[in-house]
């Protein structure tokens, strides 16, 4: 089950379910922590992908989950080949106690995320529960395709949805909760957070954790 969850800055998510703690794209974290059983990576932008952040969490038995563009500078991060697993969009994968399958994640019209890059969003399987973290994308068919309990969905536009186009989605795929993510530190605002969760369905609660 689900114990914890939070989103600590911009699109940095932390997950505490099932005895591990699992982190997704670290950025602006504060505090020294070391204690991550996974680390996940959508893409290479340094707003997801940022080694200083990384070296705060992780550990000698630290897993991480990267997309193949990165692979050289997660090794200079001190990570041993056996720890690092690189993930293509679309797949399964069992990594000792972690079920997750990947989700393309790329723009439908702009330039910034093309889908060819192979960038991705994550589902992690815990228990009964799936929780489904898009990465920096817009509507495509695959994030229709998504069913999770739990979505963790960027807002920010520019560069992903706007907050209009994520509470479409949102209300497409239904989760039991949406997490607004990707605003509040490089594009979007509180406000933009406060709309899309006033476009949501009834049914969908939305928790904000940036405000």
């Amino acid at each position: 089950m689900i114990e914890d969850f939070s989103v600590l800055c911009h699109s940095a998510i932390r997950i505490v379910a099932d005895n591990k703690i699992i982190y997704v794209d670290p950025f602006g974290i504060e505090e020294v922590r070391n204690d991550a059983n996974y680390i996940c990576i959508t893409h290479s932008h340094y707003d997801h992908f940022s080694p200083e952040d990384i070296l705060k969490l992780k550990n000698d038995d630290t897993i991480i989950l990267i997309t193949e563009d990165i692979y050289v500078n997660v090794l200079k991060l001190g990570f041993k080949e056996n720890k690092i697993v690189i993930v293509d969009p679309n797949k399964k994968y069992k990594i000792n106690d972690l079920c997750v399958e990947t989700v393309s994640s790329y723009n439908i019209n702009k330039t910034f995320h093309p889908k060819t890059n192979g960038w991705v969003g994550y589902i992690f399987n815990l228990e009964y529960e799936r929780i489904y973290v898009a990465g920096d994308t817009d509507i495509t068919p695959e994030a229709l395709n998504v069913k999770c309990d739990l979505a963790f969905l960027p807002i920010g536009g520019t560069y992903t949805m706007d907050y209009a186009e994520a509470a479409k989605l949102a209300n497409s795929i239904m989760p039991t909760i949406v997490v607004p993510t990707h605003y509040g530190k490089i594009v979007g605002t509180v406000q933009d957070a406060k709309n899309f969760k006033s476009l949501l369905d009834a049914k969908i609660n939305c928790k904000i954790f940036i405000e």
